[in-house]
């Protein structure tokens, strides 16, 4: 019996290892299998969406061996198929290496980080090959939309209702509301509108959706417009996303030949058809209002939020608008039913949420946990902690309009409750991981000229606010700050969030805020003593040696890129302030901890 005959050989070409030449990994091993002799019966191959651990990437699935490779290059190839397709040998150098444990992991599902995640959203992304729509069928695709054909609209909205389904794309409304509000408006067009213009910086949450499981999507939107009697819809793509473009075209193609878009869907007597519509390039149509003023071809601004887009959505018609997540937790909500879905998650909470999680963890990648998994838990569970074992200082979360979560929140639960009541937000579930070589005032400083860049410009205390805090955070970064600086920046941050037009302006100030209200001292330290602890705004860096740790081992110098350090071998060292670039390079090498980070250099 050969063993061949039920091999699968799994390889991800999302976009991150793409990256990394993985579609050349695929092309090898296609080659190198209809090229060998030895094996008659060929696995079958396969190029899948994203597995997640992106930056161990290119990542090589064996089934049903349930062997997993990780950055695996076109050199690889040979030796795999020698020592695993032909000898049922594992190659043991490209087994996982988990960091939590220290062993060599066999299969990805038994790594830490992957054993605290439940996977609905994610279900099927690095399992079938995303331009396949039998693929997506074999695991039980579009039979949620066949149950759904045969309910009644009433019935279909009402389950969405009692899952407790909240949006996913950073508000967290109750979709169901959405939904049941929208079917009441009779006797007029409808529309289902989906957001995929994901452009917070670090997410990647819905790309890897639309690039991984396009169908999934699909079927979610298809199951709306039959619950509220909408016949057309729109997917608005970020610009910037050709994979994910490329590969939501095709699965359109594939849905409409096998008749579940279109006139008579399923001969349901329904009709329903989508299309794409690319984003304008702004980040300010991610916001609901702005996104269908771009669909209709305008400006991307946003307007009055007392007119609801339900009522008067696109075209100034009913609108159902959801994010990409949100519409991939359809199906199986149909398919399992409401109890199932609010199983998972905390009170008010329910379901899972797929978090982006980098920055300064061993971990990056795609994560999907239950609501109300803790941050310490996705940290360092999952994550394995921060790279170096450094101390860690702090989480962004929910986007550039999100706020900074100090250590003491550690054990906070992720939901759209907890993290609004510390002054941060879920947004589309961005996590960006800080240690204690990230300077707090400098991160404020960062988004507000991310935002700044960004603002639409219609409301002036948007268009003006966010760039007075950004110039007065970016005195204090370069040693003009002032104490009075403080409450002026608090005062502004608070009139901007109140007056604002849109959801940009008025969370806009939520990194000002959380780091003036968690990270105060580090404020003080800039303007009073002129000195950033971390290192991070030169005008305010400089570096010492401290001769009674220095024990003259000369890595520092032979580390310095301009040559700064001087110094014999077991003798102190000293640094040439006026050649120093302020790189931070012999800090970071130094093994005893001997470099030490000063203030401005004050004229006498």
């Amino acid at each position: 019996m050969d063993r061949n005959k039920d091999r699968r050989i799994l390889v991800c070409c999302g976009t991150g290892c793409l990256a990394n030449n993985s579609y050349n990994v695929y092309l090898k091993f296609k080659e190198r299998l209809s090229e060998d002799a030895e094996i008659e019966v060929k696995p079958i191959m396969k190029s899948t969406g994203c597995n997640g651990l992106c930056e161990k990437g290119p990542v090589v699935k064996i089934l049903p061996d349930e062997i997993s490779y990780f950055k695996v290059t076109v050199d690889d190839v040979g030796e795999i198929v020698e020592k695993t397709i032909k000898n049922f040998e594992t190659v043991d150098r490209l087994l996982y290496y988990d960091t939590n444990s220290g062993k060599r992991i066999k299969s990805h599902k038994e790594a830490s980080f992957y054993k605290g995640q439940l996977k609905i959203a994610l279900r099927n992304i690095g399992e079938i090959n995303p331009l396949s729509i039998e693929d997506y069928m074999e695991r039980g695709g579009y039979k949620a939309l066949k149950k759904a054909l045969d309910m009644k609209p009433e019935d279909i909205i009402r389950e969405v209702e009692l899952s407790g389904l909240r949006g996913r794309g950073g508000a967290g409304f109750p979709t169901g509301v959405k939904w049941r509000t929208c079917s009441e408006y009779k006797d007029q067009p409808k529309y289902v509108v989906c957001n995929g213009d994901e452009g917070d910086p670090g997410a990647f949450m819905d790309r890897s959706i639309m690039e991984g499981d396009p169908n999934t999507v699909i079927e979610g939107m298809i199951i709306c417009g039959y619950a509220i009697g909408a016949h057309r819809g729109f997917l608005y793509i970020r610009d910037e996303y050709e994979l994910a473009l490329k590969n939501v075209r095709a699965a359109i193609d594939n849905a409409r030949e096998k008749g579940f878009l279109g006139k008579n869907i399923l001969n349901s007597g329904f009709d329903f058809d989508l299309e794409i519509v690319r984003g304008g390039g702004a980040f300010v149509c991610g916001e609901s209002s702005a996104l269908m003023a771009s669909i209709e071809g305008n400006v991307g601004e946003p307007r009055a939020k007392y007119i609801r887009s339900v009522e008067r959505g696109l075209w100034d018609k009913p609108t159902v608008l959801n994010n990409v997540e949100t519409w991939a937790n359809i199906p199986p909500i149909i398919i399992n039913g409401w109890k199932w879905f609010k199983s998972i998650g905390t009170e008010g909470n329910y379901g899972t949420k797929v978090f982006s999680l980098v920055g300064k963890v061993k971990n990056t990648g795609l994560v999907e946990v239950p609501m109300g998994t803790t941050l310490r838990q996705l940290v360092y569970d999952i994550g394995g902690g921060i790279i170096n074992n450094r101390p860690f200082k702090a989480v962004q979360t929910g986007g550039p309009s999100g706020g900074c979560i100090p250590k003491e929140h550690l054990d906070i639960p992720l939901d759209f409750d907890s993290l609004k009541a510390i002054g941060s937000m879920m947004g589309s579930g961005g996590v960006i991981v800080m240690d204690d070589t990230t300077c707090m005032v400098d991160v404020a400083r960062y988004y507000m000229n991310f935002l700044a860049e960004e603002s639409c410009g219609k409301c002036t205390t948007c268009r003006e606010g966010i760039r007075t805090m950004l110039h007065i955070l970016t005195n204090i970064t370069e040693g003009k700050g002032e104490m009075e600086d403080i409450e002026l920046l608090k005062e502004i941050a608070e009139t901007v969030m109140e007056a604002s037009l849109c959801g940009l302006g008025k969370s806009a100030p939520n990194p000002v805020l959380t780091t003036l209200e968690y990270f105060k001292d580090e404020y003080i330290e800039h303007i009073a003593d002129k000195r950033c602890a971390s290192g991070v705004c030169k005008n305010l860096t400089s570096y010492y040696i401290d001769e009674n740790k220095c024990i003259g081992c000369t890595i520092c110098s032979k580390n310095c890129p301009v040559g700064a350090i001087s110094g014999r071998l077991k003798e102190v060292h000293v640094i040439d302030e006026d050649r120093c670039i302020k790189c931070g390079t012999c800090a970071i090498k130094c093994p005893r901890g001997a470099v030490r980070i000063g203030g401005m250099k004050v004229e006498a």
